[in-house]
């Protein structure tokens, strides 16, 4: 009896489980050396363009919420500890969620992963904003941050896959415009929307990603072996064809888990992110009630915050892959360190300027967006693109955890010592992950040429 209920289960999450698997080879391979190039380029740019679309996409039914904020305080009568919980509790299952779909997405179908996320993620956002309680309202939100956690895992596979690892830092950092984009869009989308209503900054949104989920649909491909292509240059001994489960655990406990070095950048992205998360998720909220700043013009500055990130991350990769031969950490370093000095500035220094104002803002992101791109390459590299998204989802664990702070904690905090103490916080915050990132400067670059040893 038991038997036949445990294999009748198999069947059945087989099934449910069949259209997230990775594509199987083409039938068709490429051969000629002209026609694989060719097609490389073309497929390349497909890739980067449709997942940078639709990753910033997800920003649009997540990053909405801090633009509704200052709204619901006041309309709903909601606490700034109650809507520091809210984004605590997403983020926190959001970080657990990058983590366990990044080990099912180092195997699954990177689009099928990818539309299933945004669309789960839409649909909450519909309900949402037909919400008023605070229960439903949390509760809602927490759901969406596990969707929320499908949208990163697909995209690690992908670029891992389509792009060797001497260019990686730069096209990730290319892709990772989709993380400022996403966000900046949508706080200016949303700073004109909120007059109509803070549930307005939900509907519109949903929609979007909707439409966004049926072009990731047409355009997403899986990997290079999916289409006809060979394994990308450079990573030819690390496949996952035909691999099984149990080969594949091992390597992951191998080259992610016993890995001291994305430990210590895991710990090092908690810092990061409370000092990103700060800003995106308070940042309208700090400026409206600290500064006294319109907020349309809130908006804008933050996000220039998220502009200045585009820079910076594209920047950090470039030098990343020019001249440290992609030892991202070290960038990151140096980047965390001007990223303190940024919020020091930024707090200390009063002005009347908004102008001058955003562009010292702007600095921040400028440098905070170096470490939070680099960080990922760091992973995946060490980890192979066997294993990438399972390393970046460990570094995503920590990273979303910061959310306990940036998130609860700085709500409870300025709550009742005010917006000084906050950003005094944020300073040592800066520090401490500048330390870490110091503990790690004798990472390497990159693990495929263990890989091609037969080291595991």
């Amino acid at each position: 009896m038991a038997q036949s209920i445990a294999q009748t289960s198999a069947r059945f999450f087989d099934k449910l489980l069949r259209p997230f698997r990775a594509a199987p080879p083409a039938a068709v391979q490429f051969t000629d050396p002209e026609v694989i190039a060719r097609q490389y380029r073309y497929w390349q740019t497909r890739v980067l363009i449709s997942s940078i679309i639709g990753y910033a996409t997800f920003y649009f039914v997540r990053k909405n919420l801090s633009i509704a904020m200052p709204f619901m305080e006041t309309g709903l009568g909601i606490q700034k500890s109650q809507l520091g919980l809210f984004l605590t509790l997403h983020g926190l299952l959001y970080g657990v969620s990058k983590f366990a779909n990044g080990f099912f997405g180092d195997r699954a179908h990177a689009r099928n992963l990818m539309v299933t996320g945004l669309v789960a993620s839409a649909i909450l956002n519909v309900a949402f904003g037909f919400s008023s309680t605070v229960f439903l309202l949390g509760s809602i939100w927490m759901l969406n941050g596990w969707f929320q956690g499908m949208g990163f895992p697909p995209c690690a596979r992908l670029i891992t896959h389509w792009f060797p690892p001497k260019k990686l830092a730069t096209k990730m950092s290319i892709w990772n415009m989709s993380h400022p984009i996403g966000g900046a869009v949508i706080l200016i989308i949303c700073g004109y929307l909120v007059v109509f209503g803070w549930r307005i900054c939900f509907f519109v949104p949903a929609a979007i990603a909707i439409a966004v989920a049926a072009f990731l649909w047409l355009t997403l491909p899986d990997t290079p072996p999916s289409v006809g292509l060979p394994e990308v240059e450079g990573t030819q001994h690390d496949t996952q064809e035909r691999e099984s489960t149990e080969n594949f655990r091992a390597f992951v406990v191998e080259r992610v888990f016993k890995n001291k070095y994305i430990w210590i950048v895991s710990i090092a992205n908690f810092f990061v992110y409370i000092i990103r998360y700060a800003v995106l998720d308070w940042g309208p909220t700090m400026l409206t009630q600290a500064k006294h700043i319109k907020i349309a013009h809130a908006a804008w500055m933050v996000a220039g915050f998220e502009f200045g990130g585009l820079l910076g991350a594209l920047f950090g990769g470039w030098i990343t892959d020019r001249f440290l031969r992609g030892r991202a950490v070290r960038v990151c370093l140096v980047y965390m360190l001007l990223a303190g000095v940024s919020i020091l500035i930024f707090w200390k220094v009063t002005l009347q300027s908004e102008v001058l104002m955003a562009g010292i803002l702007a600095s921040a992101g400028f440098f905070i967006y170096g470490p939070q791109c680099l960080l990922a390459v760091t992973a995946a590299n060490l980890a192979t693109k066997r294993a990438a998204a399972t390393a970046i989802g460990l570094t995503s664990i920590f990273g979303y955890a910061s959310t306990v702070l940036s998130g609860w904690g700085l709500g409870a905090l300025v709550q009742v010592y005010g917006w000084n103490v906050a950003f005094a916080g944020l300073i040592v915050v800066a520090a401490l992950g500048s330390l870490m990132f110091a503990f790690a400067w004798n990472a390497k670059a990159h693990g495929y040429e263990s890989e091609a040893r037969g080291e595991n």
